[in-house]
């Protein structure tokens, strides 16, 4: 039951980052820094996604050249814009880290609590909440390709990387 759990929410998750990497690729480098902020987005979800796959968020640093940025409390942007390259590094960093957070779970580290100071959930729960986080900027990006005549991306229904 345990295999077939962790192969599910892997299936899943990993559907919901392919989409979103779908997204991120199929960005017109007009729109990556455009009034809606799509490498933004993109950023913002990355981030997250990397905070919430580490057990332990009060120890979390994302990759150089990524910042803290998102936990300024005034809403100020990053320094920079970042490319579309440096993202899609960024999500493979991610993709990985989440592969091996399900594939390594287990009956002792299964009830770990995932805490900040908002959130006390366990693992199992922090990721249904990440890949929802996820999902949604996943809908958000596709909805502005399809603003500014862009091809949108199929949906993904599992992932093809095994666990």
């Amino acid at each position: 039951m345990e295999t077939l759990l962790k192969e599910v929410m892997w299936k899943q998750f990993g559907a919901s980052i392919d989409m979103f990497e779908n997204a991120v690729r199929a960005c017109p480098e007009d729109l990556w820094d455009a009034d809606s902020k799509y490498w933004y987005i993109v950023y913002h979800t990355l981030f997250f996604l990397d905070y919430y796959l580490t057990t332990d968020p009060d120890n979390f640093s994302p990759p150089p050249p990524f910042t803290l940025s998102e936990f300024n409390p005034e809403g100020e942007m990053p320094e920079r814009v970042y490319t579309k390259e440096e993202m899609l590094i960024y999500l493979m960093h991610c993709r990985n880290k989440c592969h091996d957070l399900i594939a390594g779970m287990n009956p002792d580290n299964v009830l770990h609590r995932w805490k900040n100071e908002y959130r006390d959930y366990s693992i199992p729960e922090i990721l249904l909440y990440n890949m929802r986080h996820v999902q949604h900027h996943a809908a958000q990006l596709n909805l502005l390709l399809r603003q500014n005549e862009a091809d949108v991306p199929n949906w993904v229904s599992r992932t093809k990387l095994n666990l």
